[in-house]
């Protein structure tokens, strides 16, 4: 008995031992990270783009020490559109994710797509099914190509988005207009759209969208707003503002600012909700997130759906938009369709309807960028489905169908750029629906603007440098 109550005994102090080396070893290991790429990826990517190479080569308005990030990351900067991530990822993480973002600032030049190294300047050749397309540069040097629209003399205007109108030869020759607005060039703000009259050969109107700036009590604030004018002796003279948002907000982002005009010759201009999701896109007596129609002279066409209602902004066309960055009618059937920018999933397209509820932020496929939910609903009644959505978000901007026998393989295609994964989107259509989707012009760049040139030649223009490429089909 004795013996057996030793080895008891001798028994107990061997797991007492064992399960106190085992806390001690616990004890002094290291507290884990998550990965820092896979945060990046799930938390960043779809605002900032797939790569944290490509991200860090940009300038960095609040630093990019890793104290600047790790305050940046933490608390946020709302104005533009940055989230506050100190209750969603862990401060050791945080730190995580500012070293991988340091550390590959130490990389940055085998990724440079600014002076010496860029990305894709043309020639370049792509294929794609029934497709081989070349890049013939039409334009480079700009900081930030964003709007393009072609001449009746096959010349170009190019928008430059830290602020500057060019026009741009066949020769490649860039010439900058002066006398156009003052922009708010900060953030996603600045110098945004350009589109010609229909009847430009004879009224010679071309029309700018902005980022309008207004200093109110010390504070900076902005709106989309719309101006008309004509390029004489290389200035841009008898100026007419058109469209103005109300109100002005101190953010510097989601500004929308797509125009189209229609076959009626109305011009149709899309209005981000400025970031502002809970006040905004649903309020028709504000501009913000939604797309507005007027005259070619800012006044406000008599069937417009919200004329005549007690407060609503007359011009307002839908509402429930997030913020549309491609718009393009349909030259066959005269329907004008948008793309704009889900949260983190649930970019859409969508077909505009007169007096419609888009939804935005009752419903949404997508989730917000710190993972919490927005809303738990997808559907409701009397708001819009889009034609497709997208998820995960590839940050769509520009939109055009494709006309002409140029592309015979691409004819009747949606295109749609990419500004996440810096590629053109192929929408393949039948019947108003997406039957099948391309990826065109792998690692591009950030794709900002798609064009149907009236040459017949699809246009691109690309951020970061800030390009423009005509695609030139190779036999």
């Amino acid at each position: 008995m004795n013996r057996l109550k030793k080895l008891s005994l001798l028994l107990v102090a061997m797991v007492l031992s064992l399960a106190f080396l085992q806390f001690k070893k616990i004890e002094k290991a290291p507290l884990v990270t998550a990965d820092p790429e896979k945060i990046y990826t799930e938390k960043c990517a779809s605002c900032h783009g797939e790569k944290v190479e490509a991200f860090v080569d940009r300038k960095w308005k609040h630093g990019n020490k890793k104290e600047d990030l790790i305050k940046s990351i933490t608390n946020g900067y709302a104005d533009f559109g940055m989230p506050t991530w100190n209750e969603i990822i862990p401060a050791k993480d945080i730190e995580a994710l500012a070293d991988l973002i340091v550390e590959s600032l130490k990389t940055v030049e085998q990724y440079s797509f600014t002076k010496d190294k860029k990305k894709i300047e043309g020639p370049a050749i792509f294929k794609s099914n029934g497709m081989t397309v070349l890049l013939d540069t039409v334009a480079t040097g700009l900081n930030s190509a964003w709007g393009l629209a072609q001449l009746p003399d096959l010349n170009f205007l190019v928008t430059d988005k830290s602020g500057t109108l060019y026009h741009v030869d066949n020769n490649k020759n860039k010439t900058a207009i002066t006398g156009t607005p003052e922009v708010l060039a900060e953030g996603q703000g600045g110098m945004l759209d350009v589109a010609i009259h229909p009847k430009y050969a004879e009224n010679g109107w071309v029309y700018i969208s902005y980022s309008k700036p207004k200093m109110v009590d010390g504070k900076k604030l902005a709106t989309t707003a719309v101006v008309r004018g004509k390029i004489k002796d290389g200035a841009f003279v008898e100026q007419l503002e058109v469209f103005e948002g109300y109100p002005f907000t101190t953010t510097k982002h989601h500004y929308g600012s797509r125009l189209v005009f229609d076959k009626k010759g109305f011009l149709f201009i899309s209005m981000g909700e400025r970031g502002q999701e809970k006040i905004y896109p649903q309020d028709i007596t504000t501009a913000p997130g939604k797309i507005h129609r007027i005259k070619d002279d800012g006044s406000i066409p008599a069937d417009n759906p919200f004329v005549g209602k007690e407060k609503a902004i007359a011009s307002i066309y839908t509402y429930g938009n997030r913020n549309p960055q491609g718009m393009a009618m349909d030259p066959v059937t005269g329907l004008i369709w948008e793309n704009e920018h889900g949260p983190r999933g649930g970019d859409e397209l969508n077909i505009i309807k007169a007096g419609a509820n888009y939804g935005w932020p009752v419903i949404s496929y997508g989730i917000n960028y710190d993972g919490k939910p927005i809303t738990p609903i997808s559907k409701k009644e009397g708001m819009q489905q889009p034609v497709t959505y997208w998820i995960p978000s590839i940050a769509p901007s520009g939109l055009a169908f494709v006309t002409g026998d140029k592309y015979p393989a691409w004819k009747g295609s949606l295109m749609v750029g990419s500004l996440r994964f810096s590629y053109l989107n192929r929408c393949i259509m039948k019947d108003n629906k997406v039957v099948g989707e391309e990826k065109l012009l792998l690692n591009i760049g950030r794709l900002r603007n798609i064009e149907m040139g009236r040459d017949g030649y699809l246009y691109v223009s690309v951020e970061n440098p800030g390009n423009v490429f005509r695609l030139m089909p190779v036999k």
